[in-house]
């Protein structure tokens, strides 16, 4: 319907909906990650495991990294779909995939962060859809800032960075955005999950 309507032979609009549409779904796969461990009081027992804290937290974000990807994965008949329209950008579409599939990193990194605050899913949800909301609706207040702070907001939203690669411009700049920013969520995961003032 989107191809239609946009007489356009890419997948451009549909990166976005994805997009919006994992704002939705990530938090939710992520919340029981931590927080129901600590809610039946299993997560004592895991860290008492021959697993190192950093091994627990790649563990659970690469199951859910796993499940992610497969969900892209089904997608891949969009591309059929857009070939019978006529001839499009298979490099563009490739690095739309590969923005997309970054950006769903990213917010699984965020989602499992959150969830390791919290004992309440319901909770680590909700503080999901805010850093996400955040993140992505960020760049609509640029007009309210000027000069260096302006560029900031623009370059913190996850928009302006998919927006890049569903036009198939893959910078080292958006690159690092995702990579930095799936780092640091782990890490600091990792350093909430080893405190133990929650036990």
């Amino acid at each position: 319907m989107i191809i239609d309507q946009n007489k356009e032979v890419s997948l451009r609009d549909v990166f976005q909906v994805m997009e919006f549409m994992f704002i939705f779904i990530i938090p939710m796969l992520t919340m029981k990650s931590f927080a129901e461990e600590k809610a039946n009081g299993t997560m004592e027992f895991l860290l008492t495991a021959p697993l190192t804290p950093s091994m627990i937290v790649l563990g659970k974000y690469c199951s859910v990294l796993l499940f992610y990807s497969l969900l892209i994965g089904l997608t891949g008949s969009y591309y059929f779909i857009v070939e019978y329209f006529g001839e499009p950008d298979s490099s563009s579409m490739l690095s739309g995939y590969l923005g997309i599939w970054l950006e769903g990193a990213l917010f699984i990194a965020i989602g499992l962060l959150t969830s390791s605050w919290t004992r309440n899913q319901i909770i680590a949800a909700m503080l999901s859809y805010i850093i996400l909301f955040m993140l992505y609706f960020s760049v609509t207040f640029s007009k309210y800032f000027t000069g260096a702070a302006e560029n900031f907001v623009i370059q913190l939203s996850t928009r302006t960075h998919l927006e890049n690669f569903a036009i198939g411009m893959i910078s080292i700049g958006d690159l690092v955005y995702y990579l930095a920013g799936i780092v640091l969520c782990l890490t600091l995961t990792r350093v909430s999950i080893n405190h133990r003032s929650w036990s």
